[in-house]
């Protein structure tokens, strides 16, 4: 079995190379390589036989074409231009979050074409899809209403993943993803990394200033239980997805003084003396009045979070090494 995973360098895609590789194995099936494709990779490979990178973007059309080899059995798809990112720089999220989604729908379809096997695509989209301001809950049927311009593009990925999956070219899966805790630091242009700042620094005594008053509501996920989700997408057969190819995972909903008491249970009370709120009305807007989020669909599909916030907050931690 051949497994690729684009946008391997980031904090998604590392954790979820490290899992299958510890793992040694996807579903039921032996992992022979694991393809890692991103701009930031090291020049030279690791030291193991089934670990293979590509060093490059995946919008460029003859590099995805010359390095596809044999093909994939199994394709997570989670590169992209993220949020502030793409509002800043529209020309390059086009390039990576559209036209880098087609090159790799088209190489898959091609696969197909040549005889080869039919992939499974997982696709990171985002529960930015849902746009603001949100009604006074959330649930799988919710309208669509993208307000950045990287939602917008994830949502053309969700449409273009289904259709070629409609037509049997794939068998694909999007799955709407909530904030990730806890990313190391790291200029990403993702508005929502204050969040992860948050955990960081309390997490290490520090003091923070966080952006969004104490009763703000937002939803997450820890690394941990995305890439858990992620493996179980690809886990799925066909038949129980065919019907509904987009899926909104399970997150927690939490208000920051809420976050704040769970980093105080799991690294001691005084971590509440070292917060000051200083509410900044974009962010605030954007990520800060969530409102409950209902995902029967998934929960049925087997999809989970991570069960209550000071796990979460403990699984962050765990991951940020602190």
């Amino acid at each position: 079995m051949n497994v690729l995973i684009t946008g391997a360098a980031g904090f998604v895609g590392q954790a979820l190379a490290r899992r299958i590789h510890a793992q040694g194995s996807l579903v039921t099936a032996s992992v022979n390589t694991i393809t890692l494709l991103d701009t930031n990779l090291p020049q030279a490979p690791q030291t193991t036989s089934c670990i293979r990178h590509i060093r490059g973007s995946l919008a460029d059309h003859d590099l995805i074409r010359t390095s596809w080899g044999e093909g994939f059995d199994f394709i997570f798809h989670l590169a992209s231009i993220p949020g502030g990112a793409a509002e800043q720089n529209y020309e390059l999220s086009r390039d990576v979050n559209i036209n880098g989604t087609m090159e790799i729908l088209e190489a898959a379809k091609e696969q197909l074409e040549r005889g080869g096997r039919k992939p499974k695509v997982v696709f990171a989209s985002t529960i930015a899809v849902f746009g603001s301001p949100l009604p006074s809950a959330i649930d799988e049927g919710s309208a669509v209403n993208p307000k950045m311009t990287y939602a917008s593009q994830k949502l053309i990925g969700e449409t273009l993943l289904a259709d070629f999956s409609r037509r049997g070219w794939l068998d694909g899966r999007s799955l709407r993803l909530a904030g990730v805790l806890a990313r190391p630091p790291a200029n990403t242009g993702q508005l929502s990394g204050f969040l992860s700042d948050m955990i960081r620094e309390l997490g290490q005594g520090h003091t923070f200033v966080c952006p969004m008053s104490p009763g703000a509501t937002t939803w997450a996920a820890s690394i941990h239980n995305v890439v858990d989700n992620l493996i179980h997408a690809a886990a799925l057969d066909e038949a129980a997805v065919s019907s509904h190819r987009t899926i909104t995972l399970p997150a927690l909903r939490f208000s920051m003084e809420e976050l704040v008491d769970a980093i105080a249970l799991v690294r001691g009370d005084d971590i509440r003396s070292r917060v000051r709120y200083a509410p900044n009305p974009l962010l605030e807007e954007l990520f800060g009045r969530f409102p409950a989020l209902q995902t029967p669909l998934a929960e049925r599909l087997g999809f989970g979070h991570d069960g209550d916030v000071p796990t979460l907050v403990s699984r962050a931690i765990e991951a940020l090494g602190i």
